[in-house]
């Protein structure tokens, strides 16, 4: 661990890092475009007064077995600066574990490599039908990206296009990427020297995430499309994101009731590869760690904590005291 200093001091370092690097700052508004809100890297004392005024969002649970603790706590993949600062029980978490354990780390370059390629040829990706090339196209026009993004984008597999537009239009709601809960805590692991471990690959969960028939392809991003055109997804994800914020796990557990993005068997059948499929390795992840003696600190997306393979639950099955940690 970095000595010497304090861990708030090491949050204000680590976080405005991360910011800078990450922050996607949209192109000049015109006449003719409307573009989301830009989004700016915050200066040293935004990120201080964030600090001062940190509280806990989302939710943490305790892990205890064997006489060691670990953590676990549920993410959101965007956010706002107040957010990414943790308040004083997620810095009593942090200050007394030595892993951070995350679904994929966006530190790592090789990861992001790897990342990048199972994006580009991890699935079957033919010409789109039915002007969907056009239709991405008008939409990350409309999302006004600094130019050298474009190409990096354009480069991912179609339906990680249209997964990127749906990040992206977050914006309007004043979230970003760039804080999102990954990539503090991975700046934080890295500023405070501890180990950060990827629960997943790349490949497998790029396989998550791409539907493997061109039909599916197809189908999926249409979707997709029409929940960003119809205003759906970002109403979406402004509530998402509410109910993260305040820990309110009985909204998220009701998630595909609200959502307006299952209304089928298909879509069903999506969210149980997105989501459940994948809670398994989650866990068995996180247990060999704590099996190993590490103290981790666990940070996965918040819809993993919740329906019928919720992480706290497959994690109390393998003889885990799974406790909430109540947040003031």
């Amino acid at each position: 661990m970095t000595s010497g200093l304090s861990l708030p001091s090491i949050l204000t370092r680590a976080v405005l890092a991360c910011a800078l690097a990450w922050s996607v700052v949209a192109q000049a508004q015109t006449a003719t475009v409307a573009c989301p809100p830009q989004t700016q890297a915050p200066t040293a004392a935004q990120v201080q007064a964030a600090q001062r005024d940190a509280r806990d969002h989302g939710a943490l649970w305790r892990l205890t077995r064997d006489g060691s603790t670990s953590y676990l706590y549920g993410t959101i993949h965007v956010g706002k600066l107040e957010w990414v600062m943790p308040g004083p029980q997620l810095r009593a978490a942090l200050g007394a574990t030595d892993t951070i354990a995350l679904e994929i780390d966006p530190t790592d370059p090789q990861m992001l490599s790897r990342m990048s390629a199972a994006s580009a040829q991890g699935a079957p990706a033919p010409p789109l039908a039915g002007g969907l090339a056009e239709r991405i196209a008008r939409r990350l026009d409309a999302a006004c990206l600094p130019p050298q993004m474009r190409p990096v984008i354009e480069a991912q597999h179609p339906a990680m296009r249209a997964i990127t537009l749906s990040l992206l239009e977050a914006r309007w709601e004043g979230l970003d990427a760039g804080y999102g809960m990954e990539i503090a805590l991975a700046g934080l692991g890295r500023a405070t020297e501890r180990r950060i471990v990827s629960l997943e690959s790349p490949e497998s969960q790029m396989a998550a995430l791409i539907p493997k028939e061109p039909a599916e392809v197809d189908r999926m991003i249409v979707a997709t499309l029409d929940q960003l055109d119809k205003g759906t997804a970002r109403r979406t994800i402004a509530r998402l994101a509410a109910a993260w914020a305040r820990g309110d796990m009985a909204e998220l557990a009701q998630y595909e009731r609200w959502c307006e993005c299952v209304l089928d068997e298909t879509d069903r059948k999506l969210m149980v590869r997105l989501i459940d499929e994948r809670n398994p390795v989650l866990a068995d992840g996180i247990e060999k760690l704590h099996k190993d003696g590490r103290k981790v600190f666990a940070a996965v997306g918040a819809l993993h904590m919740v329906g019928p393979m919720a992480l706290p639950a497959l994690l109390k099955a393998r003889g885990f005291t799974v406790e909430r940690v109540a947040f003031q």
